[in-house]
């Protein structure tokens, strides 16, 4: 072979060697879920697949944005509970103002995680099965429609992404103040993440949740499941009553861009919530009888301990259960509509931690001062007029006895 001959040998073997490296190079940064790709600087949607058995088969509708530059995998997921909007409608405003060539990372919309009941409009349960979605994680491949969505978006979402938001909001029967939860793992480098996402996304009262289950085989929720997994991840709560106003709509999106600039995955401060209030114990209430539910108290109230709540009626109207509530706190929500079913949640108190910055491991003694606020002090506090503080101080104060009962020791000396 002369010189010649090999000169363009070497020149095509190189040119085959730099075009397979390019090649794997962008195959490798093409990012895949199911049968969507999208490369950098693209926007992909499609469907997820849920296999079909005994019939009965669904998709979950997404949406890829592969940022031009490199970053983290931050997925969104909506409508885990399908009668729960404004998160819905808020992904749709996220994916038309995001421009993925000035995105650092990739961002996973979950349009509709529950399209049988969001198609339905039913409230808590997939109407194939009657599981609640958010109680079947990590899923089964071979189970029932809701455990074969909850596999699906554990294999291809929870595990393909780095940090998680799981976009809640009071369900069709639910009246709700927005809060989040702060869920509490056994890696302290995961909780203190996860706090600064809770403060980021910017709802003023989060739970301190140490609740939740450890068994990553039993997971029950989505973004315990991603917890468990050593994904950060925070649950959020915004909008109400199955409505879609404006400001829990844009309460969502706000929040999602905060996290996404704490993540560093567009320009930007992210915006923490100043004065947060701090849960450090909730309780849902559930009903004893079915029947209809008379709440008694207006949203946001703060409770006393077995102050009544609402009452139970039967389809005669006559009452069968005055419900109070179980320690003093803020009522997180309540049935905002009239069906009650036995076994199934009235409300949600959750107990004020007295100070203010928590951590894990935070003294169990700092407790929420029992007050019974005006309305007028409480509509400020709602309204940010007034922090919890501020309207504890202007409430009405217990008796000395009872308020020195729940202080600690040495706020007392």
């Amino acid at each position: 072979m002369n010189l010649g001959k090999k000169a363009i040998l070497s020149l095509a073997l190189l040119s085959l060697i730099g075009f397979s490296a390019r090649g794997l190079w962008e195959g490798e940064d093409v990012f895949v879920l199911g049968n969507i790709k999208a490369a950098p600087g693209e926007v992909r949607s499609g469907y997820l697949d849920v296999p079909e058995k005994d019939g009965i088969k669904t998709a979950i509708p997404i949406t890829i944005i592969r940022g031009a530059k490199k970053g983290k995998v931050l997925a969104l997921v909506a409508a885990v509970h399908g009668a729960e909007y404004p998160p819905v409608l808020a992904l749709y405003r996220i994916k038309d103002q995001v421009d993925p060539k000035k995105l650092s990372g990739t961002l996973v919309l979950v349009h509709i995680a529950n399209l049988p009941s969001f198609q339905k409009r039913t409230i808590y349960y997939n109407p194939f099965d009657w599981k609640n979605l958010n109680r079947v994680f990590p899923g089964d491949p071979n189970g029932t429609l809701s455990q074969r969505m909850a596999y699906v978006l554990n294999e291809e979402i929870v595990k393909k992404c780095d940090y998680l938001l799981d976009l809640h909001c009071g369900d069709a029967n639910e009246a709700l103040i927005p809060y989040s939860y702060w869920m509490i793992s056994d890696k302290k480098s995961t909780d203190a993440k996860t706090k600064d996402m809770a403060l980021a996304f910017g709802l003023r009262h989060i739970i301190i949740d140490t609740t939740r289950t450890k068994d990553p085989k039993d997971s029950k929720y989505l973004g315990n499941t991603a917890i468990l997994q050593g994904k950060p991840a925070i649950t959020t709560e915004s909008g109400f009553l199955g409505r879609t106003d404006e400001e829990s709509i844009a309460r969502n999106v706000k929040g999602i861009l905060s996290v996404m600039k704490l993540l560093k995955m567009i320009e930007g401060t992210p915006d923490f919530v100043p004065d947060p209030v701090w849960i450090d114990r909730y309780e849902v209430v559930n009903s004893k009888y079915d029947g209809l539910f008379y709440p008694q108290v207006e949203m946001g109230a703060m409770v006393a301990q077995g102050q009544t709540v609402g009452v139970v009626k039967d389809y005669f109207g006559n009452v069968k259960e005055d419900v109070k509530a179980p320690f003093a706190g803020v009522i997180l929500y309540f049935i905002g509509t009239p069906p009650a079913n036995k076994g199934e949640p009235l409300f949600e108190v959750g107990r004020i931690l007295l100070e203010g910055n928590p951590s894990p491991g935070f003294p169990s003694n700092a407790r929420f001062a029992l007050c019974q606020p005006s309305e007028e002090h409480l509509a400020m506090y709602l309204k940010g007029g007034y922090s919890w503080k501020e309207t504890l101080l202007r409430g009405f104060l217990p008796t000395l006895a009872s308020l020195a009962a729940n202080l600690p020791m040495s706020i007392i000396r």
